[in-house]
Order: C-alpha cells, then sequence, then structure tokens
C-alpha cells in the first residue's frame, strides 16, 4: 500500500475509505503539525492530504523525495507552492464544486446578520437587557429590492447570485473573464466594470480565488468608494481585503459593515475588527456542514488515490504535470 499522511483529523467517512487503500501516517492529536514534525513525517511518504492550515513550500517538498501528489482539502490552493510542485513533478488537487451551494448559503447567513443586527440582537437579549419592545430599537437595513454586488462570478458568486433572485434585488458582477450572455440572462445579472460594482452596490460579496492579483484587491481607494450604507462581505480569502483599510473604512463610516468569515492573517484577527460593532465575524466555517465537509475530505482522497494508482485526478490543479 502506498504510504500518505493525513495531517488533521477527517471525517470518518473519508478516514475509512484511507485505511482501506493507504498506509496512513494521521498524528494521534488534531493538532498543526510543527515544520520540523511536518517533514519527519512526510520524508517517506507517496502522498499527502492536508489542510488550508498547511503549508507547503519549497522546504516541506525539499524533504519528501518520495512525494507524487498533494491533495488539498479545500478549493483554493494559496497554502501550497504550486509551481515548485509542478517542478519536481508532484500532482495538486483540490476539492471545487461540493462546496458551491454551502458556501453560498454562508455568504447569505453573514448578509443577513449584518444587515439585521443579528449578532447584536442575541448578544441583547442573552445579557438581560430585553425588557421591552421598541420602535427605533436595533434598526437594520432591508435587503429585499437592494443592489447586490458579486466580485467574482465562478460557481460560488452564481451560486450566491441564484439565492439573491429571491429577495428581489438588482444583480450586478465584476469578474475578469465575463459569463456567456446566457448566464446573464438566466441569472438576471449585469456586468459592470469594477468601479461601478463599487459604486452601486448595496452589499458587496467576494468570490474570488486568492491570487497575486487579488491580493488587496479591496483596499483603501476601493472601500471609499462604495456607498457609506453599503455592507462588504467576504467568505473567499482574507487577503483579498487590505485588513488595515476596512477597520478604518468600519470605524470612520465610509461604509455600513461587514461580514466576515476570513482574515489576513488567520487566525489572528485585526483588534479593530474585534472592537467593531457593526461587523460580524466567523471562524473560516462558510463550508463547514457535515455533509459538505464529509464530500470534500472524500474527494480529496480520491485526487490522492487516483494519482497513486496511476490514474487522471478527478481535480488537478496543475494537470500539465499528468502529460510528463
Amino acid at each position: 500500500m502506498p504510504r500518505v499522511l493525513i495531517t488533521r483529523e477527517l471525517p470518518r467517512e473519508a478516514l475509512a475509505v484511507a485505511h482501506q487503500r493507504f498506509d496512513v501516517d494521521l498524528p494521534p492529536t488534531d493538532r498543526p503539525l510543527s515544520r520540523g514534525e511536518f517533514m519527519s513525517r512526510l520524508r517517506d511518504k507517496a502522498g499527502l492530504v492536508c489542510l488550508l492550515t498547511d503549508t507547503i513550500d519549497e522546504e516541506i517538498l525539499n524533504a519528501a523525495p518520495s512525494l507524487k501528489v498533494v491533495s488539498n482539502v479545500a478549493v483554493g490552493y494559496n497554502n501550497i507552492d504550486v509551481a515548485a510542485c509542478t517542478r519536481r513533478g508532484v500532482v495538486v488537487t483540490n476539492t471545487p464544486g461540493v462546496l458551491t451551494e454551502t458556501t453560498a448559503d454562508f455568504t447569505w447567513a453573514l448578509l443577513l446578520a449584518v444587515a439585521r443586527r443579528v449578532v447584536e440582537g442575541d448578544r441583547y437579549v442573552r445579557s438581560g437587557q430585553f425588557k421591552e419592545w421598541q420602535l427605533l430599537f436595533l434598526l437594520g437595513t432591508d435587503v429585499h429590492g437592494k443592489t447586490l454586488g458579486i466580485l467574482g462570478f465562478g460557481r460560488i458568486g452564481q451560486a450566491v447570485a441564484r439565492r439573491a433572485r429571491g429577495f428581489g434585488m438588482r444583480l450586478l458582477y465584476y469578474d475578469p473573464q465575463r459569463v456567456d450572455r446566457v448566464v446573464e440572462d438566466e441569472l438576471g445579472a449585469r456586468y459592470v466594470d469594477k468601479a461601478a460594482l463599487l459604486r452601486e452596490s448595496d452589499f458587496l460579496t467576494i468570490h474570488a480565488l486568492l491570487t497575486p492579483e487579488t491580493h488587496h484587491l479591496i483596499g483603501a481607494n476601493e472601500l471609499r468608494a462604495m456607498k457609506p450604507t453599503a455592507f462588504l462581505i467576504n467568505a473567499a480569502r482574507g487577503p483579498i481585503v487590505h485588513e488595515e483599510a476596512l477597520v478604518q473604512a468600519l470605524r470612520e463610516g465610509w461604509i455600513a459593515g461587514a461580514g466576515l468569515d476570513v482574515y489576513e492573517e488567520e487566525p489572528t484577527v485585526h483588534p479593530g475588527l474585534l472592537e467593531a460593532k457593526n461587523a460580524v465575524l466567523a471562524p473560516h466555517i462558510a463550508s463547514a456542514s457535515r455533509e459538505t465537509r464529509t464530500k470534500m475530505a472524500l474527494m480529496a482522497v480520491e485526487n490522492c488515490l487516483a494519482v497513486l494508482e496511476g490514474r487522471i485526478p478527478p481535480n488537478p490543479v496543475n494537470p500539465e504535470v499528468l502529460k510528463t
């Protein structure tokens, strides 16, 4: 059996498949591995099933001469030096598709929570302050009939757009690659440039991959260009938003609020965000339903297994490696 390192605990269904097909090395405690322990455990492995919290760089790869596949339990793969893997003939895989609908659901959870001040209301009730109904207390913002701007119009962005139709919203989107007009017509979405998206959106949701081009895609200039009544929702990747600028925007009223599931220096959260009453903060759980996390783990195990059995994996990130 091929030897495979699984860095963290996976749903039992995925672990059962892995143990049937691999010689599995699973650390005894569900915690991040130190660099030294990571390299030591990976040294004689042919496969790696890892999470976004695991950094796969030149040093890690140099310590693993037998490695053939890095299978990420995530859609994004900014934790992996894909170019370095490609140079070594190591296949990188990810888990797209299975978390689309769940992430879109959670995007809406953040949007509604921050617009209608759900978290503030929850704290108010739990603290024992709810003594009477008041007409003008905790007034939020209507969602129905507003303009939703979607930054990044791939699978998740389009899934968010489908849900917006039930709220009777005007839909705008920006993506470097404009989608087919048939898709636009089906979703009722209009393509605009980035400037118009920022200027016209009442709610701006981010669904882009983290790349050098999208790092700090939303900074001070972009936040100042938004309406002071607008809300920013990010369930994609933290570094897409310049966190320091966002803190200033929330504090000084450049925008009305933000719903965040990801952070620039995750798991560290900027102190200014922790203090912001107009921000709803979640611990990177957009795909965290039992069903979806199980599907992700099973897909990652299958990707790993396919490569080690000489088959084409379902989800290669660097398919050029498979042609060599």
